[in-house]
């Protein structure tokens, strides 16, 4: 009876460790750059139901929209040239895109069932069709270290910051007829007649970088880094219509609520996590991390934000009813890219 117990014991032991927890369908994804993993994040219980290895320097992370794969940019400052590709339901890597001389990819977003990414060291912004597994379009920005990446849902606009330049991209698909002259006559900003994309360039601040537009898609906001400020862009008139002294220096990420109302900025130095009012343009609130904090991801019901303390080592659980830290997450060292899957 005894020897009967121990093998169903030990037998026990040896599922639960051979099979880990299947993975959630709205998981929370969490990238580690300190062990090059991807961690999946049951966001119901706050536990890490499994992680994979996504390869070097791991910066930002998207989820394809049926939730079932996960795209990871490994950047290196223009060293890396590959996006790597997690299946969020086995849990385990499946394929390493090579980008060729896209270097540097860094940005990244899924619309139109395809992967949108910046190449930052390549001046260029590029999206990888998973059906074709290819790269199937590529554009130049003409802009120093083009880093995060925004595509409208329609495919019609997509916006870029450019960290170096201190400026905003604003790329727009052309409506002049294919093949017809330019207004004036003249070359298009994005190459010659008859081009299929229009470029306008938003001087904002130095060191632009994190950012995000609104939810009525009227403004962009843009954290600049080296000073300390926040641009807001109408996208209308393509104009910086205010500009706030957030001091917000080392701004990393922006990211407005579902809801419009808050705008929140992490910061990899002093700043910590601000919280602005949208309609005032005044603060609200900030949560000292001394350490710094990077990504930033929006619980889609509008309830919780998780900001990765990568300094720190954790994930940060913020209410977005009382501003407060009500928890965190141990999902690995220096955690950096978040972002949500939801498993069609």
């Amino acid at each position: 009876m005894r020897t009967a117990r121990l093998i169903l014991f030990f037998t026990f032991i040896s599922v639960t460790t051979l099979w880990p927890e299947s993975t959630p369908r709205e998981a929370l994804l969490v990238l580690s750059k300190g062990d090059h993993t991807l961690a999946i994040v049951d966001p119901a219980t706050l536990k890490v139901v499994a992680k994979a290895p996504v390869g070097e320097d791991p910066h930002e992370v998207i989820a394809s929209a049926d939730g079932k794969l996960a795209y990871v940019s490994n950047y290196g400052g223009g060293a890396y040239n590959t996006l790597t590709v997690i299946d969020l339901i086995s849990q385990k890597r499946v394929t390493t895109i090579d980008l060729g001389p896209l270097r540097g990819p860094h940005g990244l977003t899924f619309v139109g069932g395809k992967t949108w990414f910046t190449a930052e060291a390549a001046k260029a912004i590029g999206r990888y069709d998973p059906a074709k597994g290819a790269v199937d379009w590529i554009l130049g920005t003409g802009q120093d270290r083009t880093h995060m990446i925004f595509v409208s849902e329609d495919m019609q606009r997509i916006f870029t910051t450019n960290v170096s330049s201190g400026t905003v991209s604003i790329i727009e698909k052309s409506t002049r007829p294919p093949g017809g002259p330019p207004p004036g006559g003249r070359r298009g900003p994005m190459g010659p007649p008859g081009g299929d994309w229009e470029e306008t360039v938003v001087p904002v601040g130095r060191g632009a970088e994190g950012f995000d537009v609104a939810p009525d898609g009227k403004e962009l906001w843009t954290a600049n880094a080296q000073d300390g400020t926040v641009s807001i862009i109408d996208l209308a008139t393509k104009k910086v219509t205010d500009t706030l002294q957030a001091n917000v220096r080392g701004a990393n990420r922006l990211k407005f609520t579902p809801d419009g109302k808050l705008v929140l900025i992490s910061s990899l130095s002093g700043a910590g996590l601000v919280f602005l009012d949208s309609a005032t343009h005044t603060e609200v609130k900030r949560i000292a991390m001394e350490h710094g904090a990077a990504g930033i991801q929006m619980q889609p019901n509008g309830s919780r934000v998780f900001v990765a303390c990568t300094g720190e080592g954790y994930v940060a659980i913020v209410s977005l009813k009382t501003l407060e830290i009500t928890d965190r997450i141990d999902a690995g060292p220096e955690p950096d890219g978040l972002a949500w899957s939801v498993r069609q």
